[in-house]
């Protein structure tokens, strides 16, 4: 997990705490609307992702992630209210996506990480 936070800091420029807070949202998420056998694995290959997955489970979306629920844009669009009401820009939001998914690849695999990608709508643009 370790890893995973520092080339989420350097990619997005965020610091240790909004990193890993970005990450629980993050997996959070994933967990919520992933498949369960793909998601389970992401987590096993990376040590600590359900500590931080359970910190952010029961975190809100703010005003824009509400925005987004009553227009029926939950899913991408709610996680995407999460962070920005976590305190990230789009481009974080980018740039913390791009470096999970990358190193999701590393340590999952790429067929798990597709099955996730793929099983989420909207995900892909963010990945």
């Amino acid at each position: 997990m370790d890893e995973l936070i520092s080339r989420i800091m350097a990619a997005s420029g965020l610091d240790q705490s909004l990193a890993q807070k970005a990450i629980g949202i993050i997996l959070a998420f994933l967990q919520k609307e992933g498949p369960a056998a793909e998601i389970g694995q992401l987590m096993a290959a990376l040590p600590g992702a359900q500590e931080l997955a359970d910190a952010e489970g029961g975190a809100k979306g703010g005003l824009l992630g509400t925005i987004g629920g009553m227009m029926g844009g939950g899913g991408v669009m709610a996680l995407g209210g999460q962070l920005m009401g976590a305190g990230l820009s789009m481009g974080q939001i980018q740039s913390v996506s791009k470096e999970m998914f990358a190193v999701g690849r590393e340590k999952a695999g790429e067929d798990t990480m597709g099955a996730i990608v793929g099983a989420i709508p909207g995900l892909g643009q963010f990945v």
